[in-house]
């Protein structure tokens, strides 16, 4: 392996480089893998948004975390030596480009080189804070806090500033907003809406912008 440049890059680098490595394009709300799928790709997201979630025995589907560009996932089949079947359901939150590579390539990189296994331990870690960053926003009992929440975490890791605020750079329905975080669609749309009236978020196709995240952060805490 060369010298590292960013973290990202390189564990790009690493996965595209190895045998059987291939890029996919998903469509937005297209199933990457379903719960019970077998285990033999790890994937890393070079554009996008990808859901990640699990479904209950009662039918109840939570999400676990929203990846962002650059993120790692489904590792599964990198912890077990044998064959496993998938956990989690990931969805494409938005239309999606990855690198894919077999678990198999991967595993044999890891034995080779030390180096891509910490560089992959690096990009699990993210994954993991991302987890934790989207369990804390379903915490909140309030729906109206929730959806605050979870407009705070999409400044954080898809906002783009700009003169009137921070832009979430991603064309959201109101549905996919209900979904993301165990809602209904009429109730995402009523709180939005409560949202705008008072001067917090605007809305322009799809696209949301939050004014002041200090503002709406303190309104509803």
């Amino acid at each position: 392996m060369g010298a590292p440049g960013t973290t990202a890059a390189t564990l790009l680098d690493v996965i595209r480089g190895l045998a059987g490595s291939s890029v996919e394009t998903i469509e937005r709300g297209k199933t990457i893998f379903f719960p019970g799928d077998p285990a033999e790709r790890v994937y890393l997201l070079r554009r996008g948004a990808v859901r990640l979630s699990r479904v209950y025995e009662s039918g109840e589907e939570i999400t676990v975390a929203l990846l962002r560009e650059n993120s790692l996932f489904g590792v599964l089949s990198l912890l077990t030596g044998q064959r496993s079947d998938r956990f989690y359901h990931a969805i494409a939150f938005t239309r999606v480009e990855m690198v894919t590579a077999p678990a198999t390539s991967v595993r044999r990189a890891i034995e080779q080189d030390a180096g891509v296994g910490l560089l992959l331990l690096q990009g699990l870690s993210s994954r993991i804070l991302q987890t934790e960053t989207m369990i804390e926003t379903l915490t909140h009992r309030d729906m109206s806090s929730r959806l605050v929440s979870f407009l705070l975490v999409l400044c954080r890791d898809f906002g783009v500033p700009g003169t009137e605020g921070i832009t979430i750079d991603l064309r959201l329905s109101h549905q996919a907003i209900a979904e993301a975080i165990g809602s209904t669609r009429v109730t995402i749309t009523r709180l939005l809406g409560d949202l705008r009236n008072d001067g917090l978020v605007q809305i322009d196709r799809k696209k949301i912008t939050v004014f002041d995240p200090i503002a709406l952060a303190k309104r509803f805490s």
